[in-house]
């Protein structure tokens, strides 16, 4: 059964200067930031806000971004499970862009490792 077949969802939208989340349909349009006015990034549907304070988690956030990446568990049509690692503070960014820089990796390969040892 597609999930995402018979329900539409909302997705997640980032502004990672200004640390705000919104949740819109996903419908192909630019999102602005209600404070600065800003085209929102696109997160996925699985994206956990980290709490405004915490610039650790927000500075992996925007590695995980800027690399191109989504926080997405579903497949693309939602009939099974699937969890995507993603890194949740900047020292665990760090580990995973040396790891993927000695085993020849993309950053976006280097970010999605669970363990950095599978490089």
């Amino acid at each position: 059964m597609c999930r995402y077949a018979e329900t539409i969802y909302k997705v997640h939208y980032v502004c990672v200067p200004c640390r705000q989340s919104r949740k819109f349909l996903w419908d192909g349009a630019e999102h602005l930031c209600t404070r600065c006015l800003a085209p929102m990034v696109f997160a996925g549907h699985d994206f956990a806000a980290p709490r405004k304070n915490d610039d650790r988690r927000w500075a992996a956030v925007a590695a995980v971004l800027r690399a191109g990446l989504r926080y997405e568990g579903f497949e693309t049509c939602g009939c099974g499970r699937n969890p995507t690692y993603r890194p949740q503070t900047s020292a665990q960014v760090r580990v995973r862009r040396r790891a993927g820089a000695r085993a020849g990796l993309s950053e976006a390969e280097a970010l999605s490792l669970r363990d950095p040892g599978d490089a």
